[in-house]
């Protein structure tokens, strides 16, 4: 199945969505059910078997990892945080795909930071009023629930929100750079009432556990997915540098193609070994394991841009010709530097993690 998404998956860049086939049969496979608990019908199959399923959906196409990735952070979210009743309610339908997910908490003013979202979660006779709008949100236009994080008396609250509901609109996103298959969308919450067995966790949780930990895991989830456009990108690099002519001689015979390739071939190895390691820390419920993620996150996202473009150097106009995996790659891997967390937000917070490390070696 995964060779056949792979010659469709030009074609699902090219419409900028996803089949409903693709997400029936990904749920048959227990992709979208993998980070779920058995008892809630899941695969439950670990952190690491979890992170191998990203990166081999990561060698097909971002935006179908991208699925499973957004899935899993709201299904962990439920696990996690919610009630029973939300898990009956909410985990196995996520697990069949009969409902599918959005994580709404990026705002035009609130992306890495997202302590500043200004949607606002009002207390109201059985419930909540919210009043804002999501951007980004990643299958925000397939997405039959959306969790959402909002702002309520000073503090973060994280609400689960039907589509369906009055004043909640969705305006799909179109045109952007990568990630053109997840069908993003914009949400706006005019006044959208949602009873209060709604709110999951409790006031105050919403940013720093709720959302907090659903972040974690599509940072992990991120990291494999890179990895996957790493290694796709090299083998495709090195199957094109051994049978290409240029100068007499094959590519692969010239130096600084070759130099091209063993850098390649260092970042996806370096890439995976941290990979690895994050998912064996956060199995162990490690004190650094969300370090060591943020890190593996970092250090992926960074390679599969610098390995994507330079695939696209060695595989010439072949990888410059719309639909071309090459092409499709290098631009998914520059959205990989800023979601769930740019670049320069992880640096400080990697940095920081350092320098808390140093002071506590050097405490008395």
């Amino acid at each position: 199945m995964l060779a056949s998404w792979t010659s469709q998956a030009a074609d699902w860049d090219r419409v900028q969505q996803l089949p409903d086939t693709v997400i029936t049969d990904l749920a048959a496979l227990g992709g979208l059910g993998a980070a779920v608990p058995a008892k809630h019908g899941g695969s439950d199959v670990g952190l690491r078997a979890f992170g191998e399923l990203c990166a081999e959906l990561g060698r097909v196409c971002t935006s179908l990892r991208s699925l499973v990735t957004v899935q899993s952070m709201v299904a962990d979210a439920l696990a996690r945080w919610g009630t029973d009743d939300q898990r009956g309610q909410w985990l196995p339908a996520l697990t069949t795909g009969t409902v599918i997910a959005g994580l709404a908490a990026t705002e035009v003013s609130a992306g890495s930071d997202l302590a500043g979202v200004q949607t606002s979660i009002e207390p109201v006779a059985g419930g909540f009023r919210l009043t804002g709008k999501k951007t980004w949100v990643t299958f925000g236009a397939r997405a039959n629930v959306f969790l959402v994080l909002g702002s309520m008396r000073g503090t973060h609250a994280a609400l689960l929100v039907e589509r369906d509901r009055a004043g909640v609109a969705v305006e799909p996103v179109v045109g952007q750079l990568g990630l053109r298959a997840a069908m993003l969308a914009d949400i706006v919450l005019d006044g959208v009432i949602v009873p209060s067995e709604n709110l999951l966790g409790r006031q105050g949780f919403g940013l720093s556990a709720v959302v907090g930990h659903a972040l974690g895991l599509g940072r992990y989830s991120v990291a494999w997915g890179c990895l996957g456009m790493v290694e796709a990108s090299l083998e495709r690099s090195i199957g094109h540098a051994t049978t290409r002519h240029q100068f007499g001689a094959v590519l692969a015979e010239h130096q600084l193609v070759r130099a091209l390739i063993s850098d390649m071939m260092v970042g996806a190895r370096t890439v995976r070994l941290l990979c690895q390691e994050a998912g064996e820390l956060l199995e162990q419920g490690a004190a650094d394991s969300s370090t060591v993620t943020m890190m593996a996150k970092y250090h992926a996202a960074r390679t599969a841009a610098d390995v994507t473009r330079d695939a696209v150097q060695i595989q010439g106009a072949s990888a410059c010709a719309s639909g071309s995996l090459a092409e499709r790659f290098f631009r998914d891997a520059k959205i990989m530097q800023l979601i769930e967390g740019s670049d320069q937000m992880s640096q400080l917070t990697i940095c920081d993690a350092g320098f808390r490390r140093r002071a506590r070696r050097s405490a008395p």
